[in-house]
């Protein structure tokens, strides 16, 4: 009988491989191979030769890809690419925000892996915990639930408070990496703070450094819907102004999830793909703050009773809005919007710095047949269900017209033909709104009925922050309209910088309102405005070119938009593949409209397309950003 081979060295090829398997950037000296994917190795004998025919080797791998997507720019972008945009303001003003995902970045894939070692679900079960870690469902809970840290030691803490003298104000960060980095270094003590898209950003890091296709979503006029009957309440007073939420209801000016790709085989046929993941702590799902996967194509189609969560995410893009007056102890509805929720659903392009509009993924057109159709039947599952919260009698939408007196009820009939708008009000600025500068803007008046009409218009403005909470309001006006048949007129109206900026959020969102009262009527008009002041961005030139491991200059100029001096300015300067950690450079005082540059060095380490993203932060702002994209040659 042939002796048996004895192994004498095994060789992983891990360079060789890693280059095949886009892992380079990680590592050249550990295997790290992707799945459904050939790899080499090469098995060295001790006693002697293998002889085919006679001696076998059995590998035993699982090569099933569950999280394949078959095109390669798509594979590129989501799971290769390791920076992008994150896009932030409102529906009306929308930007991109520069964030280094930095997944290939030195050790993230060990902080990855201490990630799913510190879940409560290894910790309770690590042989079971493991088991399941092939698959793509799993995992994503698992991450999702670990980057926060509501129910563990996850990665960030969760701050809505606008006090974060304890840690670093979500607005300032602009990369994922150093939250990673910091998480770890700590013990895995929770980093000081995030908010929606500093959560969605790092689990866009993990996921992707784990291999799963990720990108990360916005939603603008993102709904919470919080007992779950698809409608948001939203209280006003009779000056305009939006009142805190008895139920916590609120309209989030945008929202920043993920979806991950894998194929769903919990769910019937049809619903793989895209998936919503959303790691900001909101509601708990299964006892633990996390949310998703939930089929987009469910969504769309409004199956909400599918695994996991999609009934939370359908109202995020499509449920009601219900403004109610509460006057004197009463409530009295306004109206009803059935397309206020879920608007300009945005991701970054395919190999492109432009916005990609998914919104038709998410749902049908808004005022279409389709869309009320998938509503409805949303609301039907839900009933049919028990939900907790209560649903509305009437299925039938009562569109966004006023309404009369009614007493406090979701049952309230569908509007009747004579019920119609006859004076319109509407916002319009003046000036762009650039923070330092008054805000000048009109209301827009419209009598379109054939009779003579006497209003009273109460105007606010506050501040809000991104949730859709608000702030005490700071300005107020009234005007007083006569309008003749079909006669148009503007009130002007004027909030000084010395006013409102006390008075801002970090958000740097102002919602102005107004409430109009026709004379001897009791039917009131509603009409508001979200305004995001804009700062100017930071400029970045590169000065010669780049090459990796030639030294490199980075010119760096920002400045002071406002018109009194700003303290305790700090630069902030990242770039996977660029600088090796986070630059931070002391500023000091800028005086009022200074503009200053500097000019950073650094030497390249890794080659190909690479994005630079720079914070200013001061005692008056927190976060004017810039980003500069840069190719990196190889050299000789």
């Amino acid at each position: 009988m042939a002796q048996g081979l004895e192994v004498a060295l095994i060789d992983l090829q891990s360079s060789w491989n890693n280059v095949r398997h886009h892992t380079e950037e990680i590592s050249s000296d550990r295997l790290l191979v992707r799945r459904g994917q050939a790899f080499i190795i090469t098995l060295y004998f001790r006693n002697r030769a293998f002889q085919p025919g006679l001696d076998n080797i059995i590998f035993v791998a699982d090569t099933e890809d569950a999280v394949y997507l078959d095109s390669e720019p798509q594979r590129q972008e989501y799971v290769v690419n390791d920076y992008g945009f994150i896009y932030q303001g409102n529906k009306n003003w929308i930007r991109p925000c520069p964030w280094n995902y930095g997944q290939f970045e030195e050790n993230i894939i060990d902080i990855c892996l201490e990630l799913l070692a510190k879940s409560l679900n290894f910790q309770i079960d690590p042989a079971t915990d493991c088991a399941l870690r092939g698959s793509p469902v799993y995992i994503s809970r698992v991450v999702c639930a670990m980057i926060n840290s509501n129910d563990d030691n996850g990665v960030l803490n969760g701050n809505w408070s606008e006090n974060y003298l304890d840690g670093i104000n979500p607005a300032e960060w602009t990369g994922s990496v150093a939250i990673l980095k910091q998480w770890h270094a700590t013990g895995c003590q929770p980093v000081r703070y995030g908010q929606c898209w500093v959560f969605a950003a790092v689990m866009c890091t993990v996921m992707r450094c784990l291999g799963i296709p990720t990108r990360v979503i916005t939603n603008f006029d993102s709904g919470h819907d919080t007992d779950g009957n698809l409608i948001i309440d939203e209280y006003y007073d009779n000056t305009g102004r939006i009142l805190e939420n008895k139920k916590k209801d609120t309209v989030w000016n945008f929202h920043v999830w993920n979806e991950c790709w894998m194929a769903r085989r919990d769910l019937p046929e049809g619903y793989g793909g895209w998936q919503v993941l959303d790691a900001t702590p909101q509601e708990t799902s299964n006892g633990l703050y996390c949310c998703g996967p939930a089929s987009v194509r469910a969504i769309k189609e409004g199956e909400v009773d599918l695994n996991y969560d999609t009934a939370f995410a359908f109202s995020m893009v499509n449920a009601d809005c219900m403004s109610w007056l509460v006057f004197r102890g009463k409530e009295q509805k306004l109206h009803q919007d059935t397309s206020s929720v879920g608007n300009f659903i945005s991701t970054k392009g395919i190999q492109s710095n432009e916005r990609d509009d998914i919104t038709e993924n998410y749902k049908y057109g808004e005022g279409s047949p389709q869309e009320r159709q998938v509503f409805l039947k949303a609301l039907q599952k839900l009933k049919a269900g028990g939900s907790q919260g209560s649903l509305r009698e009437d299925l039938q939408p009562s569109g966004s017209l006023p309404l009369r007196d009614s007493p406090r009820s979701l049952a309230t009939p569908s509007l009747r033909p004579s019920d119609v708008v006859q004076v319109s009000l509407k916002f319009q600025l003046l000036d762009p709104p650039d923070m330092g500068r008054d805000i000048r803007f009109v209301l827009l008046a419209l009598n379109m009925s054939l009779q003579f009409k006497d209003l009273r218009v109460n105007l606010s403005a506050q501040s809000l922050l991104h949730d859709g909470s608000p702030l005490p309001p700071f300005w107020q006006d009234t005007a007083f309209l006569t309008l003749a048949p079909e006669e148009a007129k503007t009130h002007s109206c004027k909030i000084p910088y010395s006013q409102y900026s006390q008075y801002l959020s970090t958000d740097k969102l102002i919602r102005i309102s107004a409430l109009g009262e026709e004379k001897n009527s009791p039917e009131k008009i509603l009409v508001n405005k979200i305004i995001t002041l804009a700062y100017p961005s930071i400029m970045i030139n590169v000065l010669g070119a780049a090459i990796v491991n030639q030294p490199l200059s980075i010119q760096v100029i920002f400045s002071n938009p406002l018109s009194e001096p700003v303290a305790d300015c700090v630069l902030t300067v990242e770039g996977s593949g660029l600088f090796r950690k986070q630059q931070r450079v002391l500023i000091g005082v800028l005086k009022p409209q200074h503009r200053a540059s500097l000019t950073l060095e650094t030497v390249p380490f890794k080659s190909g397309q690479r994005q630079i993203q720079a914070n200013l932060r001061s005692d008056k702002f927190k976060d004017i950003k810039g980003y500069k994209n840069i190719y990196v040659d190889l050299g000789l």
